[in-house]
């Protein structure tokens, strides 16, 4: 019999939809624990490659739980042999954490009629990446460690209010309540005032403008079809970890809402009914954050 080289689709699936339960089973979500943990102090960082490209979507999620879980003080990762290339050697008896790499095949085929064509298969697989906490032996570049990020006094943080004044969303003020109102195409926000940190304003600020990227004329975003009755949990997923993506890019330090924490059964529902569940709200938050920055002109995008 031969062997298998490569982890199935649905064991990927399985594999890091159960992790995520497990941290939603314990009340804690994994996009905001990297703000949440010790060892991460005020940093915010997307997890990034060993040639500085970040990350995106699920793999995200995965590599922010593997740092605070293992309390590791870098966001680089690299795989064994990209180590070994840089004359470093992953320490003995160290664990590599999983990410995912999904593209397509094309295959071409004869149809009935005896036309060749091509059809695209799409595929996932995963792999093993370490830490660079993990290595040793790595050239000085790749163990420098960013700057603390000074705390923001209690005002309005100007390059956050910059970016979302780009978006063009019309936000106003005043009630108690956040939300986005799809009928009037409005984002509400109680008044700065009344948020106890400048962050907890601009990471709620980044929660329903991610919601706005839902509107028709814009990402048009539809979930009805996918999720059904559990359409507005699953939005809800998205706009939490939308702003979490925002606002790591932005260099942010989010609050978690308590309002909430009356989701987390409805996620924990979705994300056990559909093993894919978790993908595509971390691939339609992408989205929403990829959207958002492309609304900022050349130089925010470079600077994503």
């Amino acid at each position: 019999m031969k062997a298998q080289t490569k982890t199935s689709l649905p064991d990927i699936y399985t594999r890091v939809t159960d992790k995520i339960i497990a941290d939603l089973e314990q009340g804690v979500r994994p996009w905001v624990k990297p703000w949440k943990g010790g060892n991460a102090g005020d940093r915010i960082t997307l997890p990034v490659r060993h040639n500085g490209i970040p990350y995106q979507g699920i793999n995200i999620l995965l590599l922010w739980g593997e740092q605070l879980d293992k309390g590791f003080h870098s966001n680089r990762w690299m795989t064994f042999k990209q180590a070994q290339a840089l004359g470093a050697n992953v320490r003995k008896g160290e664990q590599g954490s999983l990410v995912v790499y999904a593209n397509k095949v094309t295959k071409s085929e004869t149809n009935d009629q005896g036309d060749e064509i091509e059809r695209e298969i799409p595929f996932m697989k995963g792999y093993t990446v370490f830490n660079v906490n993990q290595i040793e032996n790595l050239p000085a570049e790749y163990c420098t460690e960013r700057d603390p990020v000074e705390k923001e006094p209690l005002a309005l943080i100007e390059h956050a209010e910059v970016f979302f004044a780009k978006t063009g969303a019309l936000v106003r003020h005043g009630g108690n309540k956040a939300y986005y109102a799809p009928a009037h195409d409005i984002v509400q926000l109680p008044i700065p005032a009344s948020f106890d940190t400048a962050e907890s304003y601009a990471a709620t600020k980044a929660h329903e403008i991610t919601h706005w990227t839902s509107h028709k004329t814009r990402l048009d975003r539809q979930l009805g079809k996918r999720f059904g009755d559990d359409a507005y949990a699953a939005e809800e997923l998205i706009a939490e970890m939308g702003a979490a993506f925002v606002c790591a890019q932005l260099g942010l330090t989010p609050e978690v809402r308590d309002d909430h924490s009356a989701y987390l059964d409805h996620w924990l529902k979705v994300l056990k009914a559909d093993k894919k569940a978790i993908f595509t709200a971390a691939s339609q938050a992408q989205k929403a954050c990829e959207f958002l920055f492309s609304l900022q002109g050349a130089d925010e995008q470079q600077a994503a």
